[in-house]
């Protein structure tokens, strides 16, 4: 079992990433119709029903992250979702010379982002969440 050092770590590390996808998600409900024009002008299909997902994603996810509920299965739903985030908005090597090195640096700060989402999920959310009681119980 993980001792006290690891599981406060632990969740140090999923109230970080909370506190990145949860602000995110907040803001794109509160300006859903300028979300809805961004995910357009990339040329993504659906664009209203793909940010109804996005919204979903980020609140959900991050609200299961913080309380540690689901937590690998939460993070590897983050992990695919910044990824295609990622590529789609992120994409350094079609931008304008004088943006490249902006938008280079928030697609690696993604790709790290989700290098910590699947660590989450090898490692799973410790004792300071529900999981870890619920593990603590059936023991």
């Amino acid at each position: 079992m993980k001792n006290t050092y690891q599981n406060t770590l632990n969740l140090l590390g999923r109230l970080l990433i909370v506190a990145l996808f949860l602000p995110a998600g907040i803001a794109k409900l509160g300006g859903f119709a300028g979300t809805v024009g961004y995910i357009g002008s990339v040329g993504l299909p659906a664009p209203t029903i793909a940010a109804a997902l996005a919204v979903v994603i980020e609140v959900a996810g991050a609200v299961a992250l913080l309380v540690g509920y689901q937590t690998r299965l939460a993070a590897l739903v983050l992990a695919v979702f910044t990824l295609f985030a990622s590529i789609f908005f992120h994409a350094y090597w079609a931008a304008p010379a004088d943006q490249a090195f902006v938008v280079q640096l928030l697609f690696f700060k993604n790709i790290a982002l989700i290098g910590g989402l699947l660590v989450l999920a090898a490692s799973g959310p410790g004792k300071f969440s529900i999981d870890g009681l619920k593990t603590k119980q059936q023991a």
